[in-house]
């Protein structure tokens, strides 16, 4: 290979390595059984998008240009075959660990997995009664036809498939002729070939039913079961007349890559839905599936067009994301992570009024450490207060019953003027940001659906409040989605603000993005695609100007994804002229560390553990007057030169040294801390002999614990913060 080709990993196998960072999480025995299983869940998930997604785009690319090479230097067909290959050994890993460990675990600790073949007498009983009751009633029977053509088979749903033999005499006659046109006998094959091909149904297992059934207690044992597991038992009952030879159960992922032509379509959301059909319908990409039947899995791989390659066979239990449901049962509180509260910040009176608060200091919020409730009760304060007079938010992803939702409906009906941005582009919750857009449009609230060609994925919020003094803008700039479900796990950072210039900005972004305003400079925050990734380089720059031998520049940068290549290779300059740079890197990371003469400055770390990590800091040495950003975007092209995005300063010396602080913490870790070589490989760390074990996590949470108790024991709580 080149030495051009040895500049960047493919970012396809490099997000296959995050996952397998993730695996490891599954696989190692210091974590609580269920809270393994949730990573196999999470690992399982994310496969299916990744194949709906970019191996979808892969398979397009290597029929529409197999020649063409990607930046890492590999076609198309030859990222699809090492993809596959390591795939398909973490798919095993994965299911490996499920059987041989996980449910061997659970049965240790009295939850039991019960197979079909271990089902007692009074099970299935039990079970007999809910099949009827529950399961019989949803269950729709699909024949094949004769010439290998399937049923509508729903992308990411799982089936069971059922290779039928006949179990009475055959009919003759009309009533034969009737039956095979109804393609439930299948016609007789070419005289002198023996029997006809058996037929084969296909049932789709419903979604509208807990996967996990439950069975009676037994010795103050809990057991289990699976839906599909019941359905195949019990399957001869869809069948009458028939007899079950073979069953396989499978789920299909289909592409899901096929985005708005949006110089043609006029109406956006009947376009969008338009896509969302097609899903349900498009290109198979891959079947994951379990069970011993030839006949079948033969007959769904040539109906579907798909190669060994794209097959996963498994041991089973498949669809692992629906599994969720059995690392959330109630009960099982000593199979989980030990519970970690969200506290109230300490910088932020809670009886206090919002807005006296945030005129006298500017507050960061770190959660899950830190509650979500302060972004929610500015949200509704704001919503209530007869001063506030109007609200301006991006929503990119919320919850599903939304609190913010609900308060931005209130203040809208109350006579605000409230103008919300919903980005209909969000991949895979487009269908619920439309709800969520005609829901608001029927409050009264202006919405406007993104940008053409862009994605709006930056996340802030403008109150403007009147006041003794005259119009007062608050501002809240957030890493991550307004979402207060995915606050309690994803770990992110965000900042309430009244400054003056953030607020013009604000005012400015909104104006921008609203349609009809030109394109104006903003003093404080930095857009993309205006000028945030021209920002960045001239900030990597400045470091490299500055650095001396005596005195040699730094960088220090968490993000999700590294993969733009133009950032890459300007970091290489930095590494070369002798900055240290320390990347903490969740998931994608193109750039190659370590190399003599191009990044041997760089150090790439990746934490995986119970939350996950979102936040997005860049922190700039600048020879000793430290610049500290935090933003929604990461350093990828999509997010530089596709997205609107916000990169804000921290203006306060407290917080900057607070965020300064944390983001250096992340360097120690050595108990769930990945460290990425030169060959691409990730190597876990591990405290040195005499060292002290450092899990940022914990060790975050613990601060938080320990301030927050301090400050509870203290005698009053007036205190004054002035700004820096």
């Amino acid at each position: 290979m080149s030495e051009e080709r040895t500049r960047l990993f493919s970012r396809e196998l490099s997000w296959i390595e995050f996952n397998a960072r993730v695996l490891n999480e599954a696989l190692s025995k210091d974590v609580p059984l269920l809270e393994r299983l949730r990573f196999l869940t999470i690992v399982a998930s994310n496969f299916d998008e990744f194949f709906m997604v970019r191996v979808a785009g892969l398979k397009e690319r290597a029929k529409r240009d197999p020649e063409l090479r990607d930046i890492s230097g590999l076609t198309a067909e030859e990222q699809l075959a090492r993809i596959s290959e390591r795939v398909h050994a973490l798919v095993d890993a994965q299911f490996g660990c499920l059987r041989d460990d996980i449910i061997p675990g659970l049965e240790r600790e009295g939850v039991v997995y019960v197979s079909p073949r271990d089902y007692t007498p009074p099970q299935l009983r039990f079970l007999d009664s809910f099949f009827m009751d529950e399961a019989f009633p949803l269950l729709t029977p699909l024949r094949t036809s004769g010439q290998g053509g399937l049923p509508s088979i729903g992308n990411l749903r799982l089936h069971a498939a059922f290779l039928l033999e006949s179990a009475m005499p055959m009919p003759s006659g009309p009533l034969a002729a009737f039956l095979e046109a109804s393609g439930v006998l299948s016609a007789p094959g070419p005289e002198g070939s023996g029997d006809a091909p058996p037929p084969i149904a296909i049932v789709q297992i419903p979604a509208s039913i807990p996967r996990v059934v439950w069975l009676p207690q037994e010795g103050g044992r809990r057991y289990f079961t699976l839906l599909d597991d019941v359905v195949r038992t019990f399957g001869q009952r869809l069948f009458p007349g028939f007899s079950i030879r073979e069953s396989l159960l499978f789920k299909v992922a289909r592409d899901a890559d096929r985005a708005v032509d949006e110089e043609r379509d006029d109406d956006f959301i009947k376009a969008i839905q338009e896509v969302l059909v097609s899903r349900l319908s498009s290109v198979p990409v891959r079947m994951l599936c379990t069970g011993d039947s030839p006949v079948i899995l033969e007959s769904l791989k040539e109906a579907m067009g798909l190669s060994d390659r794209d097959l996963y066979r498994v041991p089973g239990p498949i669809d692992l994301p629906t599994l969720v449901e059995l690392a959330n049962a109630e009960g099982l509180d000593r199979l989980r992570n030990p519970h970690w509260n969200s506290f109230w910040p300490v910088d932020l009176s809670p009886d206090a009024p919002l807005w006296d608060e945030l005129k006298r200091t500017d507050v960061l919020l770190h959660v899950p450490y830190q509650s979500y409730e302060p972004v929610l009760r500015f949200i509704n304060d704001a919503a209530d207060d007869p001063a506030v007079l109007a609200i301006k938010m991006t929503l990119y992803r919320t919850s599903g019953d939304s609190p913010i939702i609900r308060a931005l409906e209130r203040a809208a009906r109350s006579g605000k003027h409230v103008t919300v941005f919903v980005e209909l582009k969000a991949r895979f919750d487009e269908e619920r940001n439309i709800t969520w857009g005609q829901r608001l449009e029927q409050a009264g609230i202006i919405v406007v659906y993104g940008i053409a060609r862009l994605k709006v994925h930056a996340k802030i919020l403008l109150v403007v409040r009147r006041e003794p003094e005259g119009i007062r803008r608050y501002v809240h700039l957030s890493t991550g989605n307004y979402n207060d479900k995915t606050a309690r796990f994803y770990v992110d950072m965000s900042l309430f603000t009244t400054n003056e210039e953030i607020a013009g900005d604000a005012t400015v972004f909104f104006n921008m993005i609203s349609g009809y305003s030109a394109i104006m400079n903003t003093r404080r925050l930095v857009m993309a695609p205006i000028d945030l990734k021209s920002r960045l380089l001239s900030l990597i720059d400045r470091e490299i100007e500055r650095s001396t031998p005596e005195c040699p520049g730094r960088i220090m940068a968490k993000m999700n994804s590294l993969a733009d290549p133009e950032i890459i290779e300007a970091l290489y300059r930095a590494s070369r002229a002798g900055v240290k740079v320390f990347l903490n890197v969740r998931g994608v990371c193109m750039l190659v560390p370590g190399v003599r003469g191009l990044s041997e400055n760089i150090t790439v770390v990746s934490v995986i553990d119970r939350y996950l990590e979102h936040t997005r800091i860049f922190c700039f040495d600048n020879s000793g007057s430290s610049e500290v950003y935090l933003a929604s975007a990461d350093w990828m092209s999509r997010n530089l030169d596709r997205r609107v995005e916000l990169m804000f300063p921290l203006l306060q010396e407290s917080i900057r040294k607070t965020v300064r602080d944390v983001l250096q913490l992340y360097f120690s870790d050595n108990v769930k801390s990945h460290c990425l070589q030169s060959d691409g490989s990730w190597v876990r760390r591990s405290p040195a002999d005499g060292e002290a074990p450092v899990r940022i996590q914990e060790e975050l949470y613990e601060r938080e614990r320990r301030r927050t108790e301090l400050f509870e024991k203290l005698p009053q709580r007036e205190f004054t913060v002035r700004r820096g």
